[in-house]
């Protein structure tokens, strides 16, 4: 997988496919020239280390944005980033703070989850890469990266499982709608907490810090789903991440419902499969490939059942 199709380098300047509208479009987000500076430069890294190994450092940036006189910057965020708000499950008056607004529900009709059982849908908005084959030294998320299965999950579950199988990583900036949903019926077990930093999962800081995904903050959730067997669902908290939320309850889980939400800032959700569980769509095979991220929404199929 190539780095330089995700970002070139001298402009520090990411393109994502739209998936809606086949557009390549150059990423925005909050904090970008800041985030570039902390990741290349030499006096932004000697600062870094204490940022992103502090915990503090981002629950005391949660805890800001909760802060009442925040709202005043949802409006603005809004037409910065183009929210649809007319997904919104509630008037924009009813958000006193932006991390209220962050964690915002949607209405039901604008996440639809589709009833086909073969389909694979995405759990949450987000950029997605697909890796269809995961040997023992298969890398997530670029070619560059250390990361693979065994590390990503540390001793919460055992990795052997998925060698040979295939993984899909979800990439949520601040713009997106930050709930996460279950991909299918099943069961879920309980959540393994797993302490580490809160690098930012920009891809400007994955192309400088190589195994960003096994040393940052997790929780993972092995799910016994009807359709794709058992898959580990693992969410990564990022650099200004509040924290990262469970709302199911363990035991019996419904296809579409609500798993949790990430809490201020951008983040990244990482789903492992079994051999022979899953065939991505061609489409994300075929960018992925190139290292081209997808833009899609949480319902939306990413693949079918092997």
């Amino acid at each position: 997988m190539q780095c330089n199709a995700l970002l070139n380098a001298k402009s520090n300047t990411h393109y994502y496919r739209q998936r809606s509208s086949q557009k390549m479009i150059a990423e925005r987000s909050p904090g970008l020239s800041i985030l570039a500076w902390l990741y290349t430069s030499s006096l932004g890294r000697f600062l870094l280390l204490p940022i992103t190994r502090l915990r503090f450092i981002s629950k005391l940036f949660g805890w800001w944005q909760k802060k009442r006189f925040t709202k005043q910057h949802i409006p603005k965020f809004i037409e910065q980033y183009q929210v649809n708000v007319n997904e919104i499950e509630l008037p924009l008056n009813h958000y006193n703070n932006f991390n209220a607004f962050f964690t915002r529900k949607l209405r039901p009709e604008a996440r639809t989850f589709t009833r086909d059982t073969t389909l694979l849908p995405c759990p949450s908005d987000g950029k997605v890469l697909v890796y269809p084959f995961l040997n023992p030294k298969t890398s997530i998320p670029v070619k560059s990266a250390l990361t693979t299965p065994e590390k990503i999950l540390g001793n919460s579950l055992d990795s052997s499982h998925y060698i040979g199988g295939s993984a899909a990583v979800i990439r949520l900036a601040p713009y997106d709608y930050h709930r996460f949903h279950f991909i299918d019926n099943g069961s879920a077990g309980v959540t393994h907490e797993i302490d580490g930093n809160y690098h930012s999962v920009n891809p400007i800081a994955i192309s400088q810090i190589p195994d960003l995904f096994s040393i940052n903050k997790r929780s993972i959730t092995e799910i016994n789903t009807v359709s794709f067997g058992r898959v580990a669902c693992i969410e990564i908290g990022a650099l200004n991440v509040g924290s990262i939320i469970q709302t199911y309850v363990p035991g019996t889980v419904i296809r579409g419902h609500e798993k949790g939400y990430f809490q201020f800032g951008g983040s990244t959700i990482v789903l492992l499969f079994r051999p022979n569980s899953i065939l991505f769509d061609d489409d994300l095979l075929t960018d992925s490939s190139n290292g081209i991220e997808v833009h899609v929404s949480a319902g939306e199929s990413i693949g079918r059942k092997y």
